[in-house]
């Protein structure tokens, strides 16, 4: 701080409260955005989530992003869980058809019903009780038709939704053909960048080529490597 400005500060000149416009403004740094999404630099797999826009880094190689992993679990869980369906779709028609046998013996029951009162209502025409009680089982004939049909119209529906989870079978074939294609493939990645040296063998990368950018071109650790060297000669 110059005089001069100490001494604007003591006349009360100038606002302490105020951001100093000498100060260079903060720099933040952003990721570099390309056409397909953003480059995070310096990104730990640990703090790695999946982000549509983030172009860069990949996901890591865990048990969550092995595409392969995912899809047998895919396949496996579906399979259960159509099995499952099945066996509830087969429960369900079950109680229909079981619903319909019962409903036919009641059926039986006011036929018999309907046969004596009606018996009874023409023997005894002034008895009003027996002619209500020919309607009344008359009335319930009727509804036990409307029954069977309800019935009979949930099985149809059974037998459909049967029919529309065979095509989760269907797709289980074709997420199965996929997952053999891509295995196919790495296998084929796999023995086309063989070598014949083993990696363990092989004589590491240079740190730094001419032209490269790099920061620190030698490490500490390869200094203390020269130290040790040229100490013992």
């Amino acid at each position: 701080m110059t005089q001069e400005e100490l001494d604007a500060l003591m006349n009360g000149d100038v606002d302490i409260d105020a951001p100093n416009s000498s100060e260079e403004p903060s720099v933040v740094e952003e990721s570099e955005t390309g056409e397909s999404g953003a480059i995070v630099e310096n990104m730990k797999s640990t703090e790695y989530q999946p982000n549509p826009s983030i172009l860069w880094p990949p996901p890591p190689p865990n048990d969550e992003h092995k595409v392969v992993h995912q899809l047998d679990d895919v396949t496996k869980d579906s399979e259960e869980k159509a099995t499952e369906m099945m066996d509830k779709l087969e429960s369900i028609s079950n109680f229909f058809a079981d619903s319909e046998t019962l409903l036919n013996e009641l059926n039986n029951v006011f036929d018999k019903n309907i046969d004596i009162f009606n018996k009874l209502s023409e023997r005894f025409p002034n008895v009003e009780s027996f002619g209500e009680a020919l309607k009344l089982n008359q009335d319930i004939k009727e509804k036990t038709k409307e029954i069977g049909e309800n019935l009979q119209s949930g099985q149809d529906e059974v037998m459909m939704a049967m029919d529309a989870m065979q095509y989760q079978d269907i797709h289980r074939q074709k997420i199965e053909r996929v997952i053999n294609v891509m295995r196919a493939l790495s296998r084929y990645m796999s023995s086309l960048f063989e070598g014949k040296i083993d990696d363990k063998k092989r004589v590491s990368s240079a740190i730094h080529i001419e032209g490269d950018t790099t920061a620190d071109v030698v490490s500490n650790d390869d200094i203390e490597a020269l130290i040790a060297s040229l100490g013992q000669k």
